[in-house]
């Protein structure tokens, strides 16, 4: 019996690619020798994206699909994407068709070859804006110095390889402030990187907005360090000490010294100067504290980190998934 690759599909208003990303994918080499399900997650797409995955479903066996009640995220797509795939591999690929499927022959190659996780990571991306490559050069530097786990791959993307074994893993997370990638690399396994070229969109422009990556990189941030919560302890203990300082010189200078280097700084001032400044000090750390109080607070809510409004049959699927599990 031929093995199973589950393919992941994320979708937020890509009626334009669908269909010619459905094509790549069932022209790869490797098509005949294994058994394919195709599984496009809707995020909410407020296009015609959600009917045309209906027509490829029923055009094509190997399609189901999963439509979101509203837009959920980019995260949480993938997240129900592996959730229901039964493959004994899953590969996530974005709908843009930016992420090149012919890679995909590379990723099963390394797989069959041992390897339990294939990363795609892209090479410099010449089209992109200054903003959008000094911002992941910055987020990509930022967690390799606040995590203490296996550090993330520069440029590393969504698109990858997951084994059974490393899918069974990742279901058991269940944080809803989530970066998918990051929790790949958290699970621990080794991961063979592949490099790839990033294509120009076919249609459109991108999807994912500066707040929204903004918002996904300060989840992971907070998510996966409590680094910049103890800076906020060392900084405060460091201001604390300079302050007690700088006070003590003031009043040696002005008081005992009788101001010899002409100062001439008045008691008042400089402890309306201490005040604004140690108030400004003791805000930051507030708003840095209230994100990890407000991390907290979302995952205690205990809401679904997704909810599904239509969806293909995935019986057979799930009870293929199982009987794989109890024959492991």
């Amino acid at each position: 019996m031929n093995k199973k690759i589950s393919v992941v599909i994320p979708v937020y208003n890509e009626v334009q690619t669908i269909e010619k990303l459905l094509s790549e994918l069932q022209k790869l080499p490797e098509h005949a020798d294994f058994e394919w399900e195709y599984i496009f997650v809707d995020d909410g797409s407020n296009d015609e994206s959600l009917k045309k995955i209906e027509v490829c479903a029923k055009t094509y066996s190997q399609v189901c699909f999963l439509a979101f009640t509203r837009n959920f995220g980019k995260e949480a797509a993938v997240a129900a994407g592996i959730e229901v795939s039964s493959g004994d591999a899953v590969v996530i690929i974005d709908a843009d068709l930016q992420h090149p499927p012919a890679i995909i022959s590379e990723f099963i190659k390394k797989w069959n070859d041992g390897a339990l996780v294939v990363s795609g990571v892209r090479t410099v991306r010449q089209h992109d804006g200054v903003i959008r490559k000094a911002g992941s050069r910055i987020f990509y530097g930022v967690m390799s110095l606040l995590t203490h786990e296996k550090k993330m791959q520069v440029e590393s993307t969504d698109f990858r390889l997951l084994d059974r074994i490393v899918v069974s893993e990742f279901l058991r997370l269940k944080e809803h402030r989530r970066l998918n990638r990051s929790l790949i690399d958290w699970l621990g396994f080794q991961s063979v990187d592949v490099r790839f070229d990033v294509a120009d969109r076919s249609q459109g422009s991108a999807r994912y907005s500066y707040s929204k990556l903004t918002k996904t990189a300060i989840g992971a941030i907070v998510s996966n360090s409590q680094i910049p919560l103890s800076l906020a302890g060392y900084l405060g203990c460091l201001i604390t000490f300079f302050a007690g300082f700088l006070g003590l010189f003031i009043i040696v200078e002005q008081l005992i010294l009788k101001d010899p280097w002409r100062l001439n700084a008045s008691a008042s001032a400089m402890m309306a100067v201490f005040i604004l400044f140690l108030n400004g000090i003791v805000l930051m750390c507030l708003g840095l504290i209230s994100l990890y109080i407000g991390s907290i607070h979302e995952e205690s809510l205990g809401r679904p980190l997704y909810v599904v409004g239509k969806r293909s049959s995935f019986s057979s699927n799930v009870s293929q998934r199982t009987e794989k599990e109890e024959t492991n």
